[in-house]
């Protein structure tokens, strides 16, 4: 698989090292995957934040240290949970190919967020 032309869209102004592992997870066998929001507008936040969709002003989006993916079966979005695990041993794997360190949002103790990968902030505080 490769990114697709929508998904490299929605990569523009995310930090180069997250559109590496990006890629190299593309390249992967198993997991199908699309970018649904990469760096994101303080407006969008706030809107998120206001609905509940989310429980920080602070993402790791704001400033281009993180993207949501979904899981595509048969070209259809799947918010199926185990299929995200399976998505975060990809993007893992990747990390360590490209030697970037990712986070995964359904490693979080609290609001378990199985779309979301981020760099994490002790090695890219920006």
């Amino acid at each position: 698989m490769t990114l697709s032309a929508a998904s490299l869209q929605k990569l523009e102004g995310v930090h180069a090292d997250l559109v590496k592992v990006l890629e190299k997870a593309a390249e992967q066998d198993g997991v199908a995957f699309v970018v649904t929001e990469g760096m994101r507008a303080i407006k969008r936040q706030r809107d998120l934040f206001v609905h509940g969709a989310t429980t920080t002003m602070k993402s790791r989006h704001l400033s281009g240290h993180a993207v949501d993916l979904a899981v595509l079966i048969g070209g259809e979005i799947s918010w199926s949970w185990p299929l995200y695990a399976q998505l975060a041993l990809v993007m893992k794997k990747a990390a360590g190919e490209v030697g970037v360190p990712i986070e995964w949002g359904g490693d979080w103790r609290t609001f378990k967020d199985g779309p979301h990968f981020q760099l994490p902030w002790g090695a890219y505080p920006g």
